[in-house]
Order: structure tokens, then C-alpha cells, then sequence
């Protein structure tokens, strides 16, 4: 049995990359997104009730579709990457990744020795249960890792945090970097987001696809003409809340008459 092709750490490769966030930690909406048109899902472990039982399902549901499959981690801790690249997941973004230190630890983790520190199971989803041939030197080919920088700091050090040997993507976290701005939720500040076109630009600069979360349909357009390669717009629960704030409001309006 062959490896699989990573299509995420393809796709990123290019320009207008679209994607969703998953927070409902809901298989078979995980597997309607993957459904709908989307290039990928966001499956999200740091903001939403999902650990690795959870996250499993998820991946089997995403898998069935077209689009392809992203964990966000709660933290970078090299266990939980274990964890979750043990139960099938190829590509992983780590949250609130500072400096290169942080950046080679989550790389590591990811690693098999001599090049890192990741723990060696045969019987995993991820080896399909023994059957791809060659699977612990092969690994790392077609593993994606995305550092998500969130912070001024962090921001001011990523040509330093791209430039670490396995990382594949740059990640710009826009309500955290607004909060340490002092502009806590004011995304759409324009500080903000001139600090997020820079952002763009100095991935470009460092030779590394950048990814970052948009609020809808215009502002991903936006994030787009500033140079990010991949968009996720929005998240299960939002599209469903808007779809539902605004059929009550509709509704209420025709009741009122």
C-alpha cells in the first residue's frame, strides 16, 4: 500500500486555497463541509470540545470527501502530536509558536530519530495498520506542518520561525495578533490589518505559504489580495448561527405585519 499524497501540503502550494473551520466537533458535519465545495477542513482541538477520540472520527468523515483534513493542536506538546499523527492526520498546525526554539521543538515532534523525537507504532490508522511499505522513512514526505504566529513577537520573528528546517506553512492568527496589538476583538482595525498584509508579504519573502481565518466571503477576498495562499472563511457553527439569526429575524419581520 502506497503512502498518501498529502493534498493539503499541495494545495497550499497555490493561490486561493479555500477552507472552513470545524468546531462543532460533529462527524457528519465535518463530512457535509468536506462536501460542499471546500479545498479544506480546519478540525480544531484548541477552541472546541474535541481531544484525539474525538478528532478520530472527524479525519474518517473528512477522508470520504474531496477536501482535505487540517488539526489545529491544543498546545505543542509532543505527546499529542504523537497522539494524532498516530491516528492519521498529515497535516497539523501548532498554536502560539513564538521563536525558532518552539518551531524546531514542533518539527521534532513530528520527526521520527534521528531527526526527531516522534514515537515509533507500527500498528497505527497512519501506517494503515502495517500496510504502507516503508511508512517510518517515508513519513515526513508527505507531513505538513503549520506554525500559527499570534503574537507582535511572534510576528516581528518569523522570518527566523519560517527559515527552521520542516516547517512547511506560516499560519496568522488575526483575533490574537489584534489582541496583543491592545486592539482586542478589532480585526478589522486598520493597524490590524495592515499588520496582516506584512504578514503576507514577509511569508512570501521567507518562500513559505501563508494561511489565516477570515470572518466571511469579503474579507477572505481580502486576505487573498494581500498575498495569503489559503483562506479558511468562517466555521460550522457560524455559518449556522448567521443562517439561523437571520431566518429568525426574517421570520419575526413577516410576523410582526
Amino acid at each position: 500500500m502506497e503512502l498518501p499524497v498529502n493534498r493539503f501540503k499541495k494545495a497550499m502550494q497555490g493561490k486561493g486555497t479555500l477552507g472552513v473551520w470545524s468546531m462543532s466537533g460533529s462527524p457528519l458535519v465535518a463530512e457535509a463541509l468536506g462536501c460542499a465545495g471546500y479545498d479544506f477542513v480546519v478540525l480544531d482541538m484548541e477552541h472546541a470540545p474535541n481531544d484525539v477520540p474525538r478528532v478520530l472520527p472527524l479525519l474518517q468523515a473528512v477522508a470520504g470527501t474531496p477536501a482535505a483534513s487540517l488539526v489545529r493542536l491544543p498546545w505543542n506538546d509532543t505527546v499529542v502530536v504523537k497522539q494524532v499523527l498516530d491516528i492519521g492526520a498529515n497535516s497539523i498546525m501548532f498554536p502560539y509558536v513564538q521563536n525558532a526554539g518552539e518551531a524546531r521543538r514542533a518539527v521534532a515532534a513530528t520527526r521520527y530519530p534521528p531527526d526527531g523525537v516522534r514515537g515509533v507504532a507500527g500498528m497505527s490508522r497512519a501506517t494503515r495498520f502495517g500496510g504502507v511499505s516503508g511508512y517510518f522513512g517515508r513519513a515526513a514526505d508527505e507531513l505538513c506542518v503549520v506554525l500559527q504566529l499570534e503574537t507582535v513577537e511572534a510576528v516581528a520573528s518569523l522570518a527566523e520561525i519560517a527559515a527552521v528546517p520542516g516547517v512547511d506553512s506560516i499560519f496568522i492568527g488575526p483575533s490574537d495578533l489584534s489582541a496583543s496589538m491592545g486592539l482586542v476583538g478589532q480585526v478589522d482595525h486598520p493597524s490590524v490589518q495592515k499588520a496582516l498584509a506584512n504578514a503576507a508579504r514577509a511569508c512570501a519573502a521567507a518562500g513559505k505559504p501563508a494561511g489565516i481565518l477570515a470572518s466571511g466571503a469579503a474579507r477572505a477576498a481580502d486576505y487573498f489580495g494581500y498575498g495569503f495562499n489559503w483562506v479558511a472563511s468562517g466555521s460550522d457553527l457560524g455559518l449556522m448561527m448567521g443562517a439561523a439569526r437571520a431566518e429568525v429575524k426574517a421570520i419575526g419581520a413577516g410576523k410582526a405585519k
